[in-house]
């Protein structure tokens, strides 16, 4: 039987986890007073025969005294319930001790302790409540508008309007009518950040002589109105019942960027009294297409906060039941009956006591099952409640085929290359290293990646990092780690047999066309396999991942999210494969394998040009993201990351200088740059990704909150990261492995690089997770189309 600790540390929310039951610290308190106990019976045994008529004469006076007689009413506790100073905070509790446990320092901490508890759970329960209720309404309005925006659509169309009102991209217009309240979730937010900064005292006074002037908080307030059209695709505000309301669709892809831009400009060059018509008329523009995005936007939101209504509902049930153990506990080890006594305090508390959050989430299952469902329940709850995929036991047996295959094809490759002496510089075949072998360490490289990424994945589950929810990854589609070592086993098998058989024949006397092209048949077979549009092997998180390299590529017109920026930087780790992806594609292309001529795509012009290209390409995607994310968010910081891109991407272009010309000029200037270079990245890894280095921190050069036990790991890991940083010394030393061609040992320390990447992965996760959890987010807030706005606007 699963111990209730490690049952409820498996289910609670890791984000809420510091605003959950302190059930461990209780258990703590527990020992304590289990030890203090032994040892009082212990000296009561020496002491039994001269206490007991002393006893005999304190239990006759309890008979006899009015305090006796309340506490054998009211038990070994009584709890006091006492108003709070706001009323945000709700009431608090506090227990007053009776009997032989008044006299218990133990036991006083012990319930000290769980009173705090319960007001803390009562404190966090109300205020997520409020949060989520608040949002519930603000949902409900959005679907009114949106309703009454698709009745007018399709009032419009059973008119029998022209036909170009029919089309994807042209307006309607029509009158409508609203609630009665207006839509203000852009001035909740305000509200809300407003309320945040009060918090500080330190930056809310100002002296009146820094106050703003009128025309400055009026030139303010222009900029923003201007700067939040730039970030969203805006239509004309539309009147409702005197309030003025806009439909904002976040720029998210390049279609919208451009949409707004266009927008912008017709904004500028629209005639005046037409758009004063438009706006007295009251009359609604709007296209069809913008209708769906806010249609689509709202679905998301529903999802979302029936999600954050389910956690909250966990939260409910988990603490509830964490009451109920420890006091289960404290009875049977004390010998008091305290347990009916405080459950009734917590049963009636306001946690387990409001009924608002299954209200809620009771509507919002109704309203999505009309709105979004045509009224199948069953359908909704798929979107509401998602199933996760069980663990097959067939995926473990098939890891253990394909990895017993790969381990045995892989010493049978290198016991044939050891004896042909392929890897030997002396003795190598040149041909072969030159085109053969970029294919195998393309190969490599990329699936050694990918199977640190299951490490990952293993190692984020066992210390409950939610990476699904930094990743915003579907629960029903996401990669599990047995999914991803199933398939790196499988795929480097097929890699190493189809290398293995190809070397064989070679090593025949087989060197016709249609051999050399086996390593190019190989490699378009995996690019067919993840393009392939049939619903097999892993669909899903093949074009999720094809969607996320399109934003990269794009990166400054698509909105940059937590999973663009991750693979961008995984690709900045991977540009040795890249290059050997750009050579073999050349290879191929240009038919140099039918005459085996690997220096044609090295002797030209455009291909010397290219491998610049895919150096900087990298650098240049991530530079670009930091870049979108400064222009969506304001913050300084995501320059000063550009700026660590920039210097990555001159020292990427002084190595490819230095590899060209190996001069001494080119080589102060590569070791010049890429030091520089480095430094930068090593402040960056330690101190803002993973979050280290924190002068004040109760663990030292650490930070106060870790998720792995043992802080030598920490330590370990940074010393790790700095030596393998400084992997491009070998570009300036040349040291090599006695007469292992350099193409291997530059294929040892590209892996090198690769395994720092995954090292830096789950740390970069960490101190991502220790930030929504330091915020309790534990749902993504969703972005909603309807937002008022001023007369001006």
């Amino acid at each position: 039987m699963v111990k209730f600790s490690k049952q409820f540390e498996a289910q609670l929310v890791p984000e809420w986890k510091d605003a959950f039951v302190d059930y461990w610290q209780l258990k703590k308190d527990l020992k304590k007073i289990h030890l203090l106990n032994s040892e009082t019976s212990k000296t009561d045994k020496h002491h039994h025969h001269s206490s007991s008529s002393q006893k005999s004469f304190l239990s006759s006076l309890r008979k006899f005294s009015v305090l006796g007689h309340r506490h054998r009413e009211n038990g070994a506790i009584e709890v006091h319930r006492k108003l709070a100073s706001s009323a945000s905070m709700g009431d608090v509790y506090e227990t007053e001790l009776h009997e032989q446990l008044a006299d218990s320092d133990a036991a006083k901490e012990f319930f000290a302790c769980l009173d705090c508890q319960l007001n803390k759970v009562n404190q966090f329960y109300r205020t997520k409540e409020e949060l989520f209720l608040n949002r519930g309404e603000t949902l409900k309005k959005q679907m009114d508008v949106l309703v009454e925006l698709k009745a007018a659509l399709k009032q419009q169309q059973g008119e029998g309007a022209s036909s170009q009102d029919f089309k994807e991209d042209v307006s309607i217009s029509s009158h409508i009518s609203c609630e009665e309240e207006s839509v203000k979730d852009r001035a909740e937010q305000e509200q809300q950040e407003q309320e945040a900064n009060t918090d500080d005292p330190e930056t809310n006074e100002m002296p009146l002589s820094e106050f703003p002037k009128a025309e400055e908080i009026g030139n303010s307030k222009r900029i923003k109105r201007e700067d939040s059209k730039l970030r969203s695709l805006s239509t004309r505000s539309f009147n409702c019942q005197g309030k003025n309301l806009k439909i904002n669709i976040p720029l998210t892809t390049p279609t919208r960027t451009f949409s707004a831009i266009t927008y912008l400009v017709w904004e500028d060059l629209i005639n005046q009294s037409s758009r004063k018509c438009n706006s007295d008329g009251g009359k609604l523009n709007i296209n069809k297409t913008k209708l769906r995005r806010a249609e689509k936007m709202i679905k998301g939101a529903f999802v979302e906060l029936y999600k954050g209504l389910g956690y909250l509902e966990t939260y409910r049930n988990l603490n509830m039941l964490a009451f109920v153990k420890i006091l289960k506990k404290f009875d049977k080890m004390t010998g008091k009956q305290v347990l009916p006594i405080y459950l009734r305090v917590v049963e009636s508390s306001y946690f387990n006591s409001s009924n608002k959050v299954m209200n809620l989430g009771d509507e919002v299952e109704e309203l999505f099952t009309q709105h979004f469902a045509k009224e199948d329940r069953t359908k909704a709850m798929k979107y509401l409640k998602p199933r996760q995929r069980k663990d097959s036991h067939g995926t473990t047996f098939f890891i253990g085929i394909f990895t017993g295959c790969f381990i045995t094809l892989l010493a049978g490759y290198i016991i044939m290359a050891h004896m042909t002496g392929m890897y030997d510089r002396r003795k190598g075949d040149t041909v072969y290293m030159e085109t053969v072998y970029p294919v195998f360490s393309m190969f490599s490289l990329l699936f050694l990646h990918f199977f640190l990424y299951g490490c990952n994945i293993f190692a984020w589950k066992k210390v409950r990092i939610n990476y699904s929810f930094i990743f915003e990854l579907a629960p029903t589609k996401e990669l599990k780690y047995r999914d991803v070592f199933l398939i790196c086993a499988s795929s480097m098998a097929i890699v190493l047999g189809v290398m293995f058989a190809h070397l064989s024949l070679q090593q025949k006397g087989y060197s016709s066309a249609q051999v050399q092209a086996i390593p190019g048949l190989l490699l378009l077979t995996f690019l067919l396999v993840l393009v392939c549009p049939f619903n097999i092997l892993y669909k899903s998180s093949r074009y999720r991942f094809l969607g996320v390299m399109r934003n990269t590529i794009l990166s400054p017109l698509y909105k940059v999210v937590m999973l663009d920026f991750f693979m961008a930087d995984q690709m900045c780790s991977q540009v040795p494969m890249l290059r050997n992806l750009e050579y073999v594609a050349c290879y191929y292309v240009t038919g140099s394998f039918k005459t085996q001529d690997y220096t044609y795509c090295m002797r030209t012009k455009h291909y010397q040009d290219l491998a610049y290209a895919v150096s900087f390409l990298p650098y240049y995607w991530r530079a670009m993201q930091c870049a979108r994310r400064w222009f969506d968010e304001g913050e300084t910081s995501h320059l000063v990351n550009l700026g660590k891109y920039v210097s990555a991407m001159f020292a990427a272009g002084a190595k490819v200088a230095y590899e060209k010309e190996r001069s001494i000029g080119w080589l102060c200037l590569f070791v010049i740059i890429s030091s520089s270079a480095t430094v930068y990245q090593l402040y960056w890894d330690f101190v803002k990704d993973w979050g280290l280095l924190q002068m004040n921190s109760k663990n030292p050069w650490l930070r106060n909150e870790l998720m792995l036990r043992r802080k030598i790991l920490y330590y370990f890991s940074m010393g790790l990261n700095l030596i393998l940083r400084l992997a491009w010394l070998q570009t300036v030393l040349h040291y090599s492995f006695e007469h292992v061609d350099y193409r291997v040992t530059g294929l040892f320390l590209a892996a090198l690089e690769v395994t720092r990447r995954g090292l830096w992965n789950f740390y970069r996760l960490e101190n991502e997770h220790l930030n929504n959890a330091g915020k309790f987010r534990a749902v993504k807030i969703v972005p909603l189309p309807f937002h008022e706005v001023d007369e001006e606007d």
